[in-house]
């Protein structure tokens, strides 16, 4: 039977389950991702599940999102994970090494291999045909301590790349295209496979470009085939040896098709306050601008920085406008020196930054109030820059850098010929010094864990009660983002190990009250519209609510990662039956679902609620499968799992040492690193 590269590695991994969308399906995991802000948390949950060593053949922390030293918080979560993982057998990508989805694709990547990742991004390592799946640090924990990875098997979108971009038109602008073409719900339930004659005119990193931002689709992930492009990449990276030729059979079909012809794409931009907010550079064109950002997890490979170098060499950034420059690594950061992109980027007046996520993630580099923020990052939700009146645009680095040459948003065309980018060096320098690799096993069990005071155990997780009773505490509206559940930026994210505290800056840029109002009324529902928890894997988005006293969500809708967090950790995600009747919520209302219990347990798909001030009865949905339900009745994850449940299907426990079958070929972590 023909079959996509999705299919491939799908069956390539299955231990339980038919590739049916729609169905549950349980895949078999090479290699899991973890940084820094979502990686505390999901090692005491690996602690809490009683594992003493990582069970699968790779994982990897990567320090890049808690850099600011404000004060002890973030350096007391750098020395437990470094600890962490020399005892428990991960590696350990220090502060400053680089961005964990560019730094992964340089050193660990591998096609035909399955990736879970404690950020939504992983995705961008579908540009190397890896299955790369952003999930919450408790399903990461849950993988490491050697079981299996279950899903609901997505449709497959196949994207037919025809054609070649024009110059000045960048491999951003594609998924920009995509996002124009679908918004942020247009992925949700889906997998994007590239296809056609045109992938073969992108190399890698236009290829992570695209996968990166795929997760603002909503999308499980994105993948391209491996081939002579992907070939290149690692031999350019010293890793030859890991290519695997994987494509899609000649007559391979897909659950849905998109075509995009290269040759006839445009520059895009996104406006606020979201990236599917997509129009071309030329209709918001002279737009004044006060700061442009370039690099981050997406857009801060060589050409990426070299492209605004070259663009303003002989010039200057606009008196009106601060221009940053993250490189993607330190791999990239000498690349840059070595051809001179790095002085050209320095006479321009660029303010170079280390390689780390920075203003991505609001992690310094706020812009100005009010003011117009050009960036080359993927995401643009209210207040994530760290200013609260924030107006983010995201563009390619083309479009950034015209934009800091002329001081208003500017199609990069009207710059006449697209300058030639100096060569990178053929031998990238690489040095993995910087990724410590962990002790073996009788060295390890030795290691003392370190712990600080901010570092608290996870929340407890209790068997859901017979009936749910509380207040609406908030009622809210369509895509409210993870952003707005857990803030980014230095002073909240420094608290990421401390569930308790950072639980108060819950929805804080919506309601500065919330949190003190849940308290008071002994916590309730949050009742909201489509796409509740879009945008990032953090799991806080789903802890803060939680330890705040929120005993369920009612939604029109939910993102894919947000709806499996609150799974996770005992929080129902129910759906109205009759989306009109979210009319219906007031805050302050008290609502009661009785037998919730009961309804789980016997597999029923809707719930009849209503509220005691109105008498009203609501209709609530409760489309969970047998396996999520028998988590949320245990209270979580963790609480199943330690109670004797089996809700991963068959065939849970994986060894490091097993054979994952013919596609790939699993190396001992030792293996992995050079």
């Amino acid at each position: 039977m023909s079959q996509n590269v999705t299919q491939k590695i799908i069956a390539d991994h299955l231990s339980d389950g038919k590739m049916e969308p729609g169905d549950e399906i349980s895949l078999k995991v090479d290699q899991v991702l973890l940084q820094d802000a979502t990686g505390t948390m999901a090692c005491m949950q690996l602690e809490q599940l009683g594992t003493k060593r990582l069970q699968i053949p790779f994982g990897i922390v990567y320090v890049d999102h808690n850099i600011l030293a404000l004060d002890f918080k973030n350096p007391d979560d750098h020395i437990f994970l470094r600890t962490f993982c020399a005892k428990y057998g991960i590696h350990y990508s220090r502060p400053g090494n680089g961005i964990c989805h560019y730094l992964h694709l340089e050193r660990f990547s591998r096609p035909g291999q399955v990736l879970i990742g404690a950020d939504s991004h992983t995705t961008m390592a579908g540009a190397l045909s890896m299955l790369a799946m952003g999930a919450g640090g408790l399903d990461v924990a849950v993988v490491m301590a050697g079981h299996s990875f279950v899903l609901t098997m997505p449709k497959v979108v196949g994207v037919r790349l025809i054609g070649k971009l024009q110059p000045w038109v960048e491999a951003k602008d594609v998924i920009l295209e995509l996002l124009q073409r679908r918004g942020v719900r247009g992925g949700l339930g889906r997998i994007f496979e590239f296809y056609g004659e045109g992938v073969a005119t992108l190399n890698a990193t236009q290829r992570g470009t695209i996968c990166n931002m795929i997760a603002e689709l909503g999308a499980t992930t994105g993948i391209f085939p491996s081939d002579d492009r992907t070939r290149e990449w690692l031999v350019y990276q010293n890793r030859g040896e890991q290519f695997l030729s994987l494509e899609a059979d000649p007559d391979a079909e897909y659950d849905e098709e998109e075509v995009i012809d290269l040759g006839e794409l445009e520059p895009l931009i996104a406006k606020p306050h979201s990236p599917g907010n997509v129009v071309a550079v030329r209709e918001v064109a002279g737009t004044p601008v006060r700061q442009v950002c370039v690099g981050s997890s997406v857009n801060s490979g060589y050409e990426d920085l070299a492209i605004v170098g070259e663009a303003l060499k002989g010039k200057g950034v606009h008196s009106d406008v601060s221009l940053t420059v993250t490189p993607g690594s330190r791999q990239i950061l000498d690349t840059i020196v070595k051809t001179g992109a790095y002085d050209a980027l320095l006479e321009a007046g660029a303010r170079m930054l280390e390689p780390a996520c920075g203003p991505c993630v609001g992690m310094g580099q706020a812009p100005p109030s009010g003011a117009a923020s050009v960036r080359t990052m993927n995401r643009n939700f209210p207040g994530r820059s760290g200013t609260a009146d924030d107006q983010v645009y995201l563009c390619s680095p083309s479009t950034a850098a015209a934009t800091a040459l002329k001081g208003v948003i500017t199609d990069p065309r009207d710059l006449g010929p697209m300058p030639t980018l100096p060569p990178p060096p053929t031998n990238p320098s690489i040095d993995d010094r910087q990724i410590l690799v962990p002790p073996p096993p009788e060295i390890a069990h030795s290691v003392e864990v370190i712990r600080g005071p901010n570092i608290r155990p996870p929340l407890s997780q209790s068997p859901l009660p017979q009936s749910l009773l509380g207040k609406v505490l908030l009622i809210l509206g369509d895509d409210i983002s993870t952003g707005d559940l857990a803030p980014d930026g230095a002073i909240v994210m420094a608290f990421r190990s401390n569930v308790e505290a950072i639980a108060e800056f819950t929805l804080q840029r919506i309601d500065v009250n919330f949190p003190s109002r849940a308290k008071e009324w002994g916590g309730g529902f949050i009742v909201a519209g489509q796409n509740y928890g879009q945008g990032s894997s953090r799991e806080h988005a789903a802890l803060g609510p939680k330890a705040l006293g929120v005993q369920a969500i009612i939604a029109k809708s939910y993102a894919r990662i947000h709806r499996r967090n609150l799974i996770s950790q005992g929080v129902p995600p129910l759906t109205f039956a009759h989306e009109e009747d979210w009319r219906l919520a007031q805050i302050g209302d008290n609502w009661e679902i009785p037998n919730i219990r009961q309804a789980l347990e016997q597999g029923l798909a809707e719930i009849k609620a209503h509220s005691r001030n109105t008498g009203k009865e609501i209709l609530f949905l409760a489309n969970f499968t047998p396996r999520e339900a028998e988590v949320l009745l245990a209270g979580g994850l963790i609480a199943c799992l330690k109670g004797g449940g089996q809700p991963l299907t068959a065939g849970h426990v994986q060894s490091g040492a097993e054979d994952q079958g013919s596609l790939i070929t699993n190396p001992t972590p030792q293996e992995q690193i050079r």
